[in-house]
């Protein structure tokens, strides 16, 4: 070190003496009253605060104790989860082999418990109880602190009161004496009051340098002691660290030990020694089991085989659009609808319906754009289900399904197939010729002749033009037979366009005149009239399809 070190060593020194000398003499010189003089307090303080860190490290070792006693707890009933010899003796090899193994890791872990357990048993023991011998060294120099300089301390303020009661008797001694001379008596004379007030002050100095005197030696006392307290610490951690380290080295030397024989074991040693001993092992060249080689009774009966499976379109009920699905149908009468044509993914029908109870309506037409069909449910028949089962209907509205097929052909494949099994099936009636005499009298079936109208009134005006007109047809006076006009037809397309299909159920019928309404017995459709209520509930199914 050199000299400027020194210097600035030595200049910090007295620096920090002669302010805690002139912190002193202040509250020396402040504190008048007895409670506030106590110079000795800084110290006092002082050393409440070492005593709370000492119980702050007592309560750190305890924790430590009470984590090791726990892990050695814990460790115990570690090894207590090893059962050997293995239950299934016969299943691993007695000697030489992982059961070996098993007991030294039960051993070796009730060995690390005990480890653990002394360190415990080593810090409440020992390092514990020696920071609460110093707690409690610690709590009674705080009282020597207090004893000592408390008694000096109040003293000084006894004399420090009488010095100031003789300063002021001093005062107005004089003042009697200068302002009534006359007055004054052996007692006020300011020559004895002074007198008096001297031996008072120096009485004063002598316990104030008393006090003084008491406070260094404190100081001189305490550094020592707070020296002592220091050590301390310093030795109860040296002791704990000396016996956590060879607790650790003990602890890893039976963990590296551990793995060392688990290192050596073979790993095929006890698979081979069980397969030399046991007879019931398979042969690694047996064949697998094939699935479509597979036998069961009426596995080949008729009716477990689909009559027919394929790819559908059918109409949803709500959204009223088309979805495909892979469809099957059966020799019991029931067309199922599947999500996937893989057996393993759809096992149960998302859609069945049972067709002996349904009709069958008529396919499309060749010329229709759409492949498609119906089928209807009966009032009188069973219903449909989700999940394959038949449940009886108990009335209400019929409903149809509408079935679509890429292709006419496959369409009619199966039209074919569910014909077969259906309750009843309609086949759409050929376009007949409307024009002609035939055409027109069919028409005309059900207006009064001539002779039967002029046996009647006279009518109105607009039956007389009718029957003018049936006049002329039956003479042959027209060109051709009447026929009633109908729009023109336009056919609809949407945005993207593409045609889009008749509104179901729309009326396409011929209304009926006046008169025919008029003659009509109630309840009934007029005469001729029959035909056409017939042809419009076939129309539906040719619509929809």
């Amino acid at each position: 070190m050199n000299s400027n070190e020194l210097k600035s060593v030595s200049r910090a020194t007295s620096i920090s003496r002669a302010s805690t000398i002139s912190r002193n003499q202040s509250l020396i010189k402040k504190n008048v009253a007895p409670h506030d003089l106590r110079p000795s307090d800084i110290l006092i303080e002082r050393f409440v605060a070492w005593k709370a860190i000492v119980k702050q490290l007592i309560a750190y070792f305890e924790g430590v104790a009470d984590i090791e006693n726990n892990t050695a707890k814990e460790m115990t009933k570690l090894g207590a989860v090893i059962q050997v010899p293995f239950r299934a003796g016969n299943q691993f090899l007695g000697e030489g082999g992982l059961q070996d193994i098993f007991y030294a890791i039960r051993d070796k872990t009730r060995v690390i418990a005990d480890q653990h357990a002394n360190l415990g048993r080593t810090i409440d023991s020992s390092i514990v109880q020696h920071l609460q011998k110093l707690r409690t060294e610690i709590k009674a120099h705080i009282k020597n602190v207090q004893n000592d300089t408390g008694k000096l301390a109040t003293s000084v303020a006894k004399e420090r009161e009488l010095s100031t009661k003789l300063i002021a008797d001093l005062s107005n001694s004089i003042s009697t004496f200068t302002n009534t001379p006359m007055s004054v008596t052996s007692k006020t004379d300011p020559y004895v009051t002074n007198a008096a007030v001297m031996r008072q002050l120096t009485k004063q100095v002598h316990e104030e340098n008393l006090l003084q005197k008491s406070i260094i030696i404190m100081q001189q006392n305490s550094a020592h002691f707070e020296e002592g307290i220091v050590r301390a610490i310093q030795s109860a951690w040296q002791t704990f660290d000396e016996w956590q380290s060879r607790m650790s080295a003990s602890v890893q030397d039976t963990w590296r030990v551990l793995g060392g024989e688990m290192a050596e074991l073979a790993p095929d040693r006890e698979w081979l020694t069980f397969s030399a001993r046991s007879d019931h092992l398979l042969d690694p060249e047996t064949p697998l089991r094939n699935p479509e080689t597979i036998m069961y009774p009426s596995k080949d009966d008729s009716s477990v085989l689909a009559v027919h499976t394929g790819l559908m379109e059918r109409k949803k009920r709500f959204t009223r659009t088309y979805r495909e699905s892979y469809f099957v149908l059966t020799p019991a009468g029931f067309l199922h609808e599947y999500a996937s044509s893989d057996e393993r993914e759809a096992q149960t029908p998302m859609f069945s319906l049972f067709l002996p109870a349904c009709t069958l309506g008529p396919p499309s037409s060749n010329k229709s754009k759409s492949h498609k069909f119906h089928i209807e449910g009966r009032t009188d028949g069973l219903g449909t289900t989700k999940t394959g089962s038949i449940r009886a209907r108990l009335g209400g509205s019929d409903h149809a399904w509408s079935f679509r097929s890429r292709s006419r052909e496959d369409m009619m494949e199966w039209w074919n197939d569910i014909r077969m099994l259906c309750a009843r099936y309609l086949v759409a009636s050929e376009q007949m010729e409307r024009s002609g005499p035939v055409a027109a009298a069919v028409r005309a079936a059900g207006y009064v002749s001539e002779e039967e109208e002029s046996e009647e009134e006279e009518g109105s005006s607009v039956e007389e033009e009718e029957e003018d007109e049936y006049e002329d047809v039956a003479n042959g006076d027209t060109e051709e037979p009447p026929s009633y006009t109908h729009p023109p037809h336009h056919e609809l397309v949407d945005k993207n366009g593409y045609p889009v299909d008749k509104k179901e159920g729309a009326d396409i019928g011929r209304r009926p005149s006046k008169r025919q309404m008029e003659k009509a017995p109630e309840g009934q459709p007029p005469h001729g009239h029959e035909h056409d209520t017939k042809q419009t509930v076939e129309s539906k199914f040719t619509e929809e399809l």
